[in-house]
This record gives structure tokens, sequence and C-alpha cells, in this order.
């Protein structure tokens, strides 16, 4: 299942981002994810959970956007829905110079997460 090794992955990029910020928890995670990306979300949510443990994004919601596939005729510069499968020659012209525009896509669009508290003033320093 190559969903734990993408859980896994975007959980480092998380924690690399969030650590130097001073976060102390992450509370979501959102992820772009193309139609023709190979992800099963539900597998994808499952491995993140189990992933998350015992890092700052324990507990942490995932919520995962999917991005249609489209495609673009080279020929007449037609656009179209791809699909799954993906259609990749142009239902306009029948051309097979297709260029994918999206649909590819695994990508962490947003986190949020909770700061470190400011440390209060010590009694010198008021």
């Amino acid at each position: 299942m190559h969903e734990m090794s993408i859980a896994l992955a975007v959980i480092d990029q998380v924690e690399s981002a969030v650590r130097p910020a001073g976060a102390t928890a992450v509370s979501r995670v959102r992820l772009q994810v193309g139609e023709l990306a190979g992800v099963v979300p539900d597998a994808l949510a499952f491995s993140f959970q189990l992933a998350c443990e015992g890092t700052v994004l324990a507990g942490a919601e995932l919520i995962t956007e999917p991005v249609a596939a489209r495609a673009r005729c080279a020929s007449c510069d037609r656009t179209w829905p791809a699909g799954m499968p993906p259609r990749l020659s142009c239902p306009g012209c029948g051309g097979a110079s297709v260029e994918l525009l999206s649909g590819r896509e695994l990508r962490i669009a947003d986190v949020s997460w909770l700061d470190a508290p400011a440390p209060s003033p010590t009694h010198e320093e008021r």
C-alpha cells in the first residue's frame, strides 16, 4: 500500500515546516489529490492517522480535495475533462498530441497548527 509512504512523506514535510515556526500541534492538513494520482483517499486517510501517532500531527484532520483530470489538444487547443481512465485523444479533432493540464497533483495545499504560547515575562522583565 503506497498510501502509507505518501502519508509518511506528507508528515515529514509538514513537520519540517511547522517545527521551526514553533508549532506545538497540527490540527489540519489539506491535500490536493489528482484524479490520476493513483491515490485511494480512504487508504491515505487511514495511513495518515496511523503514521501521525507520536508526532506533532497526532490527531490532525486530513482533508483531501480531488482535482479533476483535464487535457488540452495541441492541434486544435480544445480542453476537456480527461476522466478516469483518462481519455488522451481529442474529442474534437481526434488528435493524439495531448497535454495533461491537471489530475496528477499530490500537493499539500494548507496546514493549520497551534503555536507555542508566548512566554510570560518574568518578574525581573516587568
